[in-house]
């Protein structure tokens, strides 16, 4: 037979030898580094996330660990690696894909659920050994349910030009409103710790580009009844934003410039007080979560200020109405150049995908795609 076509030249590890198309990855070096680093550790099961420490959806290069181990390019996924198995969980969007990318080192569990991912491990660590993960980069459920019927087995963490831009209401006015849904809430947080990287954007009406095509910035905020706290890397202000975040000084609404690495030291700090931090589970990691005693915790999946972020007043719903006529321009336009040019043999999916990137970006007010143009005919 033929050699196999692009779209069936999937792994086959029942063959002897097996066969590995053209894309998949070698990646037994890799993973007889890290069971190197398990054994050293104690640790039986390593979790790896396809997140960042921001439980963001989209990444950016150094953070994409699940890539660089697997092989798998997908957006979304699990890894666990034991000492003599190693599996990843995705989701049917993925399932052709993982199986032209993973080599035979790897299982592939084609579902994304919790339960089976923790059926699996169960299955795999012995009674008494310890699961690892980094802290950084996992959801609190992780602490929060901590529970394995194994006996004594553990969860062992391992050591491991922000702009302004067409607000719907002054980043003052934000913060006045999560202050006053602190006051009204039933226990009294005395702060509210923001780690989704479109919070802090949003509460501070600013923007950034440290992960493509998402308009936000590595930062966290830790947001108190008198203070402010932005956790940073201060170079990447602009003097306007630096400006912005300093109008208020001294006083309730000046925002403290702190290092972005120093999030968790501000954190152990504050919670030796008298205090309790409010937080959305959905996008606080386990590094985070468990720094604040249980006592002094106040947990909702999601935090205030995303639950806020999601209701656009007047002036939001108009902007993105007047949005969405200016991309329906850029795509009328793409639609009359196609016409044109299809028949003449002078376009393919790429110069497409190409020329209607051109068209947004000549709109007012275009900072470019949400996402890598997604092109295909036939």
């Amino acid at each position: 037979p033929g050699a196999p076509s692009t779209r069936n030249d999937i792994r086959d590890c029942s063959a002897d030898p097996p066969y590995l198309p053209p894309t998949a990855t070698n990646t037994t070096a890799r993973l007889a580094a890290l069971r190197g680093s398990m054994r050293a550790q104690g640790a039986h099961a390593y979790i790896v996330p396809s997140t960042d420490a921001h439980m963001s959806e989209y990444i950016s290069e150094r953070d994409a660990r699940l890539g660089w181990l697997t092989g798998f390019t997908g957006s979304a996924g699990t890894a666990v690696v034991t000492q003599d198995k190693a599996a990843l969980w995705t989701d049917s969007r993925y399932w052709t894909q993982a199986e032209r990318e993973l080599d035979c080192n790897w299982e592939l569990q084609r579902t994304t659920s919790i339960e089976s991912i923790g059926m699996w491990i169960l299955k795999a660590v012995p009674a008494g050994g310890s699961v690892s993960l980094t802290p950084g980069s996992h959801r609190c459920w992780v602490g929060a349910h901590p529970q394995h019927p194994n006996p004594g087995a553990t969860v062992v963490p391992a050591l491991s030009r922000p702009l302004a831009r067409l607000p719907g209401s002054s980043w003052q006015e934000k913060v006045a409103g999560i202050r006053q849904r602190m006051e009204q809430h039933v226990r009294r947080p005395t702060a509210v710790l923001l780690s989704g990287l479109e919070e802090t954007a949003w509460l501070f009406n600013l923007r950034g580009d440290d992960i493509p095509y998402n308009p936000v910035f590595y930062s966290y905020t830790l947001l108190t009844n008198t203070t402010i706290s932005l956790f940073v890397e201060g170079s990447r202000l602009s003097v306007a934003a630096r400006e912005s975040l300093s109008s208020g000084c001294p006083g309730p609404l000046c925002v403290e410039l702190q290092e972005y690495g120093q999030v968790s030291a501000h954190l152990r700090r504050y919670t030796q007080g008298n205090v309790t931090v409010w937080l959305g589970t959905e996008y606080t990691t386990y590094g985070l979560y468990g720094i604040i005693p249980q006592e002094k915790l106040l947990e909702e999946n999601y935090s205030p200020v995303m639950t806020a972020k999601a209701v656009k007043n007047a002036h939001e719903q108009e902007m993105l109405r007047a949005a969405h006529v200016r991309d329906a321009v850029a795509v009328i336009q793409y639609l009359l150049w196609l016409e044109k040019t299809v028949p003449q043999g002078q376009v393919d999916e790429f110069s497409g995908a190409q020329h209607i990137d051109a068209l947004r970006w000549a709109q007012e007010h275009s900072r470019g795609p949400s996402f890598q143009s997604i092109s295909a005919s036939g």
